[in-house]
């Protein structure tokens, strides 16, 4: 009993020993792989810019110039004052004079919007959000292909139509932060614990159906006819597996 007890100890031992070669082994192989990246692609990938304006670039943009832009690059997916087009929400709207006083749009409380949907402007608190978003992922079918001041240009612009700059205004590095003092939203950010400290209490408040729940589940949205192939065939477009799958909106809706 006790030499198997010995032997069986032994052979953990060199299983050990043998796994842990490998893992060496595997480390010193995974090394030679790739190398370390440079200063300047690590600075290509580094593009965020933060609320209080770290990270972004040098450069400026005037209203004018945005508005060739927009025209240009922009108003066929969102109107030609960023009203929206078929699918898009609207960018621009439901904000007030008192909202860019205040920094806190009235339209967001409950019954107190003065427009059907709630706008990009209604909603978002920092401008950088704005900036960022334009810079990496702008417009949609060629993203990252605008210059620096190009997106000065096209977020001035946006601003203009928001009425928190002037016709004439040049948007830069400088004088960003004048602007973000006057986002009509700038005030309105709400901080939900749960999403910053794992301790944090939930706010759900919803009680779990236990008693004639329904047991069908009830459509009340769709895109309109209008705007189901404005973008193509979605299922050619979505994978043909697993729980999402793209509507053919090369067909009439069912029922009609």
């Amino acid at each position: 009993m006790k030499l198997t007890f010995k032997l069986s100890l032994a052979a953990l031992a060199m299983a050990a020993l043998g796994a842990g070669t490998a893992l060496a082994d595997t480390r010193t192989a995974m090394a030679s792989i790739g190398r370390d990246a440079t200063p300047a692609e690590v600075k290509a990938w580094d593009i965020d810019v933060r609320p209080d304006f770290k990270g972004l670039p040098k450069g400026a943009g005037s209203v004018a110039k945005g508005e060739e832009l927009w025209e240009a690059k922009c108003a066929s997916c969102h109107g030609g004052f960023g009203e929206s087009n078929e699918v898009f929400t609207p960018l621009i709207g439901g904000t007030t004079q008192e909202d860019i006083k205040t920094g806190r749009v009235k339209g967001l409380e409950e019954g107190k919007s003065i427009v059907p949907q709630k706008t990009t402007f209604m909603k978002v608190a920092t401008l950088s959000t704005l900036f960022d978003y334009i810079n990496r992922a702008m417009p949609w079918n060629a993203p990252k292909s605008l210059s620096t001041d190009e997106v000065y240009s096209v977020l001035a612009y946006l601003l203009n139509l928001a009425e928190v700059v002037p016709a004439d205004h040049v948007l830069s590095d400088k004088n960003i932060a004048d602007a973000q003092k006057r986002m009509p939203n700038r005030n309105g950010m709400t901080y939900f614990e749960p999403l910053w400290k794992v301790s944090g209490k939930g706010d759900v408040k919803n009680v779990a159906c236990m008693k004639d729940c329904p047991t069908e589940a009830k459509v009340t949205s769709a895109l309109p006819d209008y705007a189901k192939d404005a973008q193509g065939n979605t299922a050619e477009q979505n994978r043909t597996i697993g729980p999402v799958r793209g509507l053919d909106t090369s067909k009439p809706a069912a029922g009609k």
